[in-house]
């Protein structure tokens, strides 16, 4: 089988941006774009560092990135992945999925957009919703076009409905904590973004079928979050500065 493309290309991408988010970690991230009302920053790189790049883009309340899946490059694609929809446990074909293991890396995703700012002398995009770990490097931003990119009677396949969400519990520990950091700026939402990271329950999708009395922890700003699976729902126990290495602004 003669494996070579019959139209010969070839591209280099570069990153025009960086996106700066609240998730330090892969595990934990929403898995769709729109789920959590997580604020951050789409950073540009020095070549695109211009108010002139952004003209005009406040007109729109939306964008579609384009990122790349940088983490998970090294480990190559995958013909078939398990998606967390069906368990864990069925196959699909990765064109027929979101996964991140894919031929070129490349993924998609809507976020809102709240304005054009300059920090630290750079042009920043201020967004919400997105679904990126921190440090994604972002190939290209497009408006988000309502009349076209809007499909009323879509089939979404296996991922035609929102996810279930969990209960939340918190202990009287993670509650004063959660009250104490708020009451400062780069927290303010802390207590909400919490809330809509956990109650999707970011676990395997394996582990979720069996009893699990494991400890877990999520890395979310410069803390980390730990909580637990109860008979009621997921529990919030405490919250400490994160071990995650943290990417310097």
């Amino acid at each position: 089988m003669n494996h070579k493309s019959s139209v010969p290309f070839s591209s280099q991408l570069n990153a025009v941006a960086i996106c700066r988010t609240p998730y330090k970690q892969k595990f934990g991230i929403p898995r769709q774009p729109g789920l959590v009302n997580a604020v951050g920053y789409i950073e540009f790189e020095p070549a695109f560092n211009h108010i002139d790049a952004v003209r005009g883009i406040e007109q729109y309340s939306h964008l579609w990135l384009l990122f790349c899946f940088h983490e998970n490059l090294a480990q190559g694609w995958k013909t078939t992945v398990r998606p967390p929809r069906l368990g864990g446990n069925e196959k699909l074909g990765v064109f027929a999925t979101r996964s991140t293991f894919r031929p070129n890396g490349i993924g998609q995703s809507v976020v809102k957009l709240h304005g054009v700012v300059n920090r630290k002398g750079k042009v920043c995009l201020v967004i919400s919703g997105m679904d990126l770990l921190d440090g994604t490097p972002i190939v290209d931003i497009k408006p988000y076009i309502p009349f076209s990119d809007v499909i009323i009677d879509a089939q979404g396949g296996i991922a035609q409905d929102a996810p279930i969400l969990v209960p939340m519990t918190y202990t009287t520990l993670a509650t004063q904590q959660i009250n104490l950091y708020s009451q400062q700026e780069q927290y303010q939402d802390l207590a909400a973004l919490i809330d809509g990271v956990l109650s999707q329950d970011p676990r395997p999708a394996y582990k979720k079928a069996k009893n699990d009395p494991k400890l877990y922890q999520v890395a979310l700003y410069d803390l980390d979050i730990f909580w637990h699976i109860t008979a009621q729902g997921i529990e919030v126990l405490e919250l400490k500065p994160t071990k995650v290495e943290l990417l310097k602004d």
